[in-house]
């Protein structure tokens, strides 16, 4: 059962259409043998996934203290118990997340998840659903200056596997994007050794300081601009620019977009010179769309400088990240909002999310090495 606070929208999104190959015009109106995937039991998958989902959320709510697992995930879904064996785990990664967040002063108090079916296939007693999960989170009055809430897309991958009696089982619910984990994935990514230091930024501390390093006005850039194309944009994409969520992920093709937007003017070139930063009809620069490219560009160019901490940030600085601390960068973010207590919140693509601070980005990933830069 789902908490309370939670809301599924799952029988609102389902009107999704289902690939006709799953419903056979033989059997659309008949009980499915086993195996067989209709309408009816794609709508189960959605219900399954979303009740999964749900759980995962509770563990980070600062009402729920324990939060379970429930095995029967839908009427005619269960999880199966390799599975839930993983998600039980999963729940205390969790749990040592949200703690990690108290530290930090951040907790949530509520949340709303939805997840729609974008399709699915079958064969052999096996479907593969294919899902998107739009969550909202609402922030505590900690401080008091937190914004209202946080939220985030992500899609995901649910497996099934047919049981007898026309049942299944979810055997695996995995997310399909390139970008930082959402808050509520318990996915731990192991950090390998370090090849030292990138050349192109000094790391940036996640200490927590008071220090902060005044912003000062430049010509010609709008810092605004910059936060309210990006918080415009996270969620639904300006149809002006192309995606590059399936070429590596478009989170610095989204800041590239939000920087342009603020004032900074193209340098046409060599699309592989890292001194030269443009968008065009029929192509742009590496720099554009590369998050190690893009750092190259900001430094060389002297439009950006580095800051020491990344609690330091303001309105319209960067933040980049080295999830695995192999020396190369792997996503950028900007920042929109800052409270009154000096914490920056972080807006981005791949994972498409609105409002994330800084702190519960180092709660999900504290081993990561982080760069800071001022715009």
């Amino acid at each position: 059962m789902k908490p309370t606070t939670l809301r599924a929208a799952v029988g609102a999104v389902l009107a999704l259409a289902v690939p006709a190959v799953l419903v056979p015009a033989s059997t659309a109106s008949a009980a499915p043998a086993t195996g067989a995937v209709d309408k009816a039991t794609v709508a189960s998958f959605g219900r399954a996934a979303d009740t999964l989902l749900t759980e995962r959320t509770s563990a980070l709510l600062d009402s729920v203290k324990t939060p379970r697992i429930a095995t029967q995930l839908d009427r005619k879904v269960r999880l199966a118990a390799a599975a839930a064996k993983s998600e039980q785990a999963g729940l205390t990664t969790l749990q040592a997340r949200k703690k990690r967040l108290a530290g930090l002063h951040e907790a949530y108090t509520k949340a709303d998840v939805q997840v729609a079916v974008d399709g699915a296939r079958s064969a052999g007693g096996r479907a593969v659903v294919r899902l998107t999960e739009t969550t909202t989170l609402t922030y505590k009055k900690v401080r008091g200056d937190e914004p209202v809430t946080t939220g985030f897309k992500a899609r995901h991958e649910a497996r099934f596997t047919a049981r007898p009696g026309g049942t299944w089982e979810l055997t695996a619910l995995t997310t399909d994007d390139d970008g930082p984990i959402a808050v509520n994935d318990p996915t731990v990514r192991k950090r390998v050794a370090s090849l030292g230091p990138t050349p192109s930024a000094p790391r940036a501390s996640t200490a927590w300081t008071s220090q902060s390093v005044p912003k000062r006005a430049k010509a010609g850039v709008d810092y605004a601009a910059m936060a309210a194309y990006t918080e415009k944009y996270w969620r639904n994409y300006n149809p002006s620019y192309r995606k590059f969520n399936e070429a590596g992920g478009d989170c610095t093709n989204f800041l590239s977009q939000a920087l342009q937007a603020g004032g900074w003017k193209p340098e046409t070139g060599s699309a592989d010179d890292y001194r030269k930063w443009w968008y065009g009809s029929s192509g742009q620069s590496d720099s554009w769309v590369g998050v190690n490219e893009w750092s190259w560009y900001a430094l060389n160019s002297k439009r950006v400088t580095s800051l020491a901490n990344v609690y330091q940030l303001e309105v319209g600085d960067v933040m980049q990240m080295d999830f695995d601390g192999d020396g190369s960068k792997d996503h950028s973010m900007m920042v929109t909002y800052r409270s009154r207590y000096g914490l920056p919140y972080l807006t981005y693509h791949s994972t498409n999310t609105y409002r994330k601070s800084v702190a519960s980005i180092i709660a999900s990933y504290p081993d990561a090495v982080y760069y800071a830069y001022r715009t």
